[in-house]
């Protein structure tokens, strides 16, 4: 499927999303559940890690990794999926990276 996009005056080239997927694949960002970490820790480092999480989606990302044992925080292409497990980590968490098929 192919998109055009209005930016202003300016119109964007059409989009291949087949294509697009297959040059970057998307790639899943997974929380784990960890028992030293609390719950109100773990909202903020999300917020902090992802710019483009809201608070509500926070709270039920962690609340799916604590019920769940682990939980999608958001899928992108691989370079931002590593950056955004980076900046998780540091916050001492646990959290994977995968592709998603």
């Amino acid at each position: 499927m192919k998109q055009v996009l209005q930016m202003g005056s300016q119109t964007v080239p059409e989009i291949d999303e087949a294509l697009l997927r297959k040059l970057l694949p998307p790639y899943k960002v997974i929380l784990h559940n960890d028992e030293h970490n609390s719950m109100d820790h773990v909202v903020k480092a999300l917020l902090k890690s992802v710019p483009q999480l809201k608070k509500q989606a926070a709270i039920k990302i962690m609340m799916t990794a604590h019920e769940k044992g682990k939980a999608v925080v958001t899928a992108c292409p691989r370079e931002i999926a590593e950056l955004y497990q980076a900046r998780l980590l540091s916050f001492g968490l646990t959290c994977t990276i995968e592709r998603d098929e």
